[in-house]
């Protein structure tokens, strides 16, 4: 669940943006001056700021630069002037958005959650994380969570698993499977597949996925197949 930051001197901007974060199932901090969401920021370490430009104590400007000497944290700026210095100097000192007010709740959540796909996505590709839905998948430190709790897979389980879901709905033949993963040189049957993926969908049903399951193909082999509602 992701952590969002709401800095604002007005109360009641800050209680619509805790409403419509809420809804989005974000947990919520809230921060009346710079300082008090500087002191949250680093308490906290939230995934993304919504941060007003106005604020008492110390600016907008002013707890960017700070965050940004100690984090790539997602930040958007919030201003009441749309001037377009402010928007350079905000975008110049590492904010990664900028809102003009009056603003509309949901397209601020829109920005926050383009913000958090990306982030996503780039930890995916960094750290060869593989998600989808409530299952990743890192074959860094081959461990594997469902819903939150971990999935105790051996290496070859987790190796299929990563095979199959790193790419969607194509379909891989036994002989595919243990070639990839057992390699060349193997001379076992295919029926080795068959148990492997027998053992990895029981340890997989620890918690309900609607959206994906491990499908055989009559005659064929396996697929991660990902519903289309969940694409």
């Amino acid at each position: 669940m992701a952590v969002i930051l709401i800095a604002d001197d007005h109360a009641q901007i800050r209680s619509i943006l805790e409403e419509y974060s809420k809804k989005e199932g974000f947990t919520t901090l809230l921060a009346g001056d710079g300082h008090e969401a500087l002191r949250l920021f680093h308490q906290h370490r939230p995934d993304v700021v919504l941060l007003d430009v106005m604020m008492p104590g110390v600016d907008g400007f002013y707890v960017c630069r700070e965050i940004r000497r100690v984090s790539d944290t997602p930040v958007i700026m919030v201003t009441a002037r749309g001037e377009d210095f402010e928007k350079i100097m905000g975008l110049d000192i590492g904010a990664d958005d900028y809102i003009v007010k009056p603003f509309s709740p949901p397209e601020v959540m829109a920005r926050v959650r383009s913000l958090l796909r990306r982030i996503a996505k780039s930890d995916s590709a960094s750290r060869q994380v593989l998600t989808h839905g409530s299952l990743s998948i890192d074959l860094d430190h081959y461990s594997v969570t469902l819903a939150g709790q971990a999935v105790p897979l051996t290496k070859k389980e987790l190796e299929i698993l990563w095979t199959l879901a790193g790419e969607p709905n194509r379909v891989f033949s036994r002989d595919s499977l243990l070639s990839q993963l057992w390699g060349y040189d193997y001379f076992g049957d295919s029926r080795t597949v068959d148990s492997h993926i027998k053992r990895l969908r029981s340890k997989l049903e620890a918690a309900p996925h609607p959206h994906w399951d491990i499908k055989t193909v009559w005659g064929v082999g396996y697929k991660f197949e990902v519903k289309q509602d969940a694409q």
